[in-house]
């Protein structure tokens, strides 16, 4: 059984949005696959509405309903990675010494083409400090390599892939964030220590 959550969204334009443009208010509803079900309140009345679903296990996946806008899709964190190792060590001006992967797959369940990049993630540490994507690919950083660029991803079909980010080796992020613009609130997926 899933638990469905509900995030209040910008999303006019919601294909996209999940790179990061809309402005209108919309519902968009947020489940954890594979959910353990919430207990049924004992006293009669109304139900209130649930807190939203927004942290999430690696290998956790968030179905994201946008009805209004005829969009369905998924995120996940397949895995995160540190030190990544083979690529050379990013260069100082990208502020980390050691390079570190998430693996991430977004799939299209139905409705409208969109398109996807590595923009929207990031890392967030708990001093409050946030690791942006670096925009590098190619090279000798680890594939298959999540796109920079946007891409479109049809109903039924998937994009999934590494986005290196340039961290400091004796660090761990708390979370690896997911913040399109469609959302209010970033979807986060919580790194475990090592």
């Amino acid at each position: 059984m899933r638990t469905r959550t509900t995030l209040a969204a910008a999303g006019a334009a919601f294909l996209l949005a999940l790179t990061g443009c809309g402005n209108d208010t919309e519902r968009v509803s947020v489940t954890k696959s594979d959910a353990k079900p919430e207990p049924s309140p004992t006293a009669p009345g109304p139900t209130p509405e649930p807190e939203p679903q927004t942290t999430f296990a690696i290998g956790e996946t968030a179905d994201i309903d946008d009805e209004p806008n005829n969009v369905s899709f998924s995120a996940t964190v397949i895995a995160y990675t540190q030190p990544v190792k083979g690529p050379q060590a990013p260069t100082e001006d990208l502020g980390g010494d050691a390079w570190a992967t998430a693996e991430i797959k977004v799939c299209n369940v139905k409705g409208e083409t969109f398109t996807v990049s590595q923009f929207p993630w990031s890392l967030a540490y708990e001093d409050g400090t946030r690791v942006e994507v670096s925009g590098l690919n190619g090279g000798d950083l680890p594939k298959p390599e999540f796109p920079t660029n946007d891409v479109s991803v049809k109903p039924d079909r998937c994009v999934r892939g590494k986005i290196p980010f340039p961290v400091q080796s004796d660090t761990r992020p708390q979370y690896i964030v997911y913040a399109p613009d469609a959302l209010d609130e970033p979807l986060e997926w919580t790194v475990p220590g090592q």
